[in-house]
């Protein structure tokens, strides 16, 4: 009889099938920062309050707690699924639980492309913020020209991609790291926003009970308007199953990864309501058009209430919060695109699943995630409205993706079939509420995605020229995404489908001899013949 020393996985990835390759770093503040910084409140209301006051005027602000109640029934029904199944690239490894192979293909793709275009869309609003900072941001002409602001944003868009590339394929340690800070930075500065201008506030709520002309003409009156309006509410809060992607990265991520969701979506709605109201309640006149123009917005409001010096400090804070929501949008994406790529579900799946022996990171699939979110930037400079559609209907991809989770989901209450049977334990339960929230969640979901994808000139074609194919543009996005991947999987990807043999689990009582301890590993002595 000899000893010999076995490795012993502690993860409980093993009961997913998968190894543990990836570094288990986050903790639980980090886990919390991963989802409130892919919402990031500062980045997504200060550069869409624009849009949202424009169309509705400061009634919009009522979008944000309708748009809150349907998130909530979402995150509560991935709060529930974290608590099961905390894997990278969390809603397709829902998916793959709860529906057919070929849905949670779709699950997978869907979100994956839209986070590729959503980490470009989101570097953009360096452009609404740095040159109010100052002037010198505008790096090219003094932003007059046709095509001054568009080539600047890019730019800035480009460096800020660079650079969140390069942390997230250094490791997850950094990663966190960064992020942690960046969200501590957002909530200090959203807290503080919220109390200087609730100090200058000088009208009542009553401005919240008036339509202010808008939506007059329409054929829907101020309710068409809201709808449109509301689009800037939705396409902030989401995002929040990030802190369950990280699953695999994160200490006790049956219990972390469902309270991170839930209080993530939960602070991101009472701080940037607030940012809201009293944004509005304190803008020195609520007609002036600047509020709704992207050279003004929030941004006008709180450098005319607080002046230079306090308001341009701010600016910078929310110039943290846009780089730390890259970041953690990209991260999102690499995980989702790792997850895919183990699965041998994605052409060139090996190189996409490496990991980095020292980092343990997909380093190559944060490099591609980079380049590729790159790429529809160069559209923004001689055709912007293209790239809002493309933006837009990244949004819509998101709702659909994460209805392919909560349609299966409800399916499987209806029938009796959830919690499901398959030994695994549960860190959350909704209980005897999961089939109303369940409910409501889809509702939502589908709701908000026709709204989303309704094609109205006031979202997809605005500016001449008016062409059919922009203002249509969203539904043929989403039709040539979804028959792209069902071509992409049907014939080709789903007769390689199967885990990596670099990614599988050791079968029971056997040992993976490429995983070797390291500090925080447990390892065992066991006797061999």
């Amino acid at each position: 009889m000899t000893d010999k020393l076995k490795f012993t996985d502690s993860t409980g990835m093993e009961e997913f099938g998968y190894a543990q390759s990836l570094d288990r770093k986050v903790g639980k503040f980090s886990s919390f920062a991963a989802g409130v910084s892919y919402i990031s409140i500062l980045t997504g209301v200060f550069q869409l309050f624009y849009f949202g006051y424009s169309m509705a005027g400061p009634a919009y602000a009522w979008s944000w707690p309708m748009v809150f109640v349907g998130q909530l029934m979402v995150a509560l029904c991935f709060a529930e699924l974290a608590g099961r199944y905390p894997v990278a690239g969390s809603v397709y490894n829902w998916a793959k639980r709860l529906s057919s192979k070929t849905s949670a293909w779709m699950a997978g793709w869907l979100l994956l492309i839209s986070s590729i275009v959503t980490v470009g869309g989101v570097a953009l609003a360096l452009q609404i913020t740095l040159p109010q900072i100052w002037s010198g941001f505008q790096l090219v002409g003094d932003g007059t020209g046709t095509y001054d602001f568009a080539i600047n944003s890019v730019i800035l868009a480009g460096i800020l991609i660079t650079f969140t590339t390069i942390v997230n394929a250094f490791g997850v340690k950094l990663t966190a790291a960064i992020n942690s800070i960046g969200v501590f930075v957002e909530l200090t500065a959203a807290v503080l926003i919220i109390l200087a201008l609730g100090w200058h506030i000088i009208r009542g709520p009553e401005v919240f009970f008036s339509s202010h002309g808008f939506g007059d003409g329409q054929s829907l009156g101020f309710f068409g308007a809201f709808l449109v309006a509301s689009m800037a509410a939705g396409s902030v809060m989401y995002g929040f199953d990030t802190a369950s992607s990280l699953g695999e990265e994160t200490k006790d991520p049956k219990r972390t990864a469902p309270k991170a969701i839930i209080q993530a979506v939960t602070a991101s709605f009472v701080l940037g309501g607030l940012l809201l109201v009293f944004g509005i309640m304190a803008a020195g006149n609520v007609d002036d058009p600047k509020l709704g123009s992207p050279e003004g917005g929030l941004q006008y409001i709180l450098l005319s209430v607080l002046g230079n010096p306090f308001g341009k400090a701010f600016l910078v804070c929310i110039c943290v919060a846009i780089t730390v929501c890259t970041l953690a949008i990209q991260a999102a994406a690499i995980r989702m695109m790792f997850a895919m790529a183990r699965d041998n579900n994605l052409p060139f799946a090996k190189q996409l699943s490496w990991v980095h022996p020292k980092r343990k990171t997909p380093t190559v699939a944060s490099i591609v995630t980079g380049v590729l979110a790159m790429v529809p930037l160069i559209v923004n400079i001689t055709q912007p409205a293209i790239f809002t559609i493309v933006l837009t209907i990244g949004i819509v991809l998101i709702y659909l993706s994460y209805m392919l989770v909560t349609i299966p989901m409800l399916r499987n209450r209806l029938k009796g079939r959830w919690p499901l049977r398959d030994g695994v334990e549960s860190g959350f339960s909704l209980g005897k509420w999961g089939l109303p929230v369940n409910i409501l969640a889809v509702l939502w979901g589908v709701a908000m995605t026709i709204n989303l994808i309704w094609p109205r000139k006031e979202l997809y074609n605005s500016t001449p020229p008016f062409e059919w194919y922009l203002q249509w543009g969203g539904v043929i996005f989403v039709v040539v995404a979804v028959i792209a991947g069902l071509l992409l999987y049907r014939l080709r990807l789903r007769h390689g489908e199967g885990v990596l043999a670099a990614h599988a689990a050791a079968p029971p009582g056997e040992t993976r001899p490429d995983l070797e301890p390291e500090a925080g590993d447990s390892a065992v002595l066991e006797p061999v013949e």
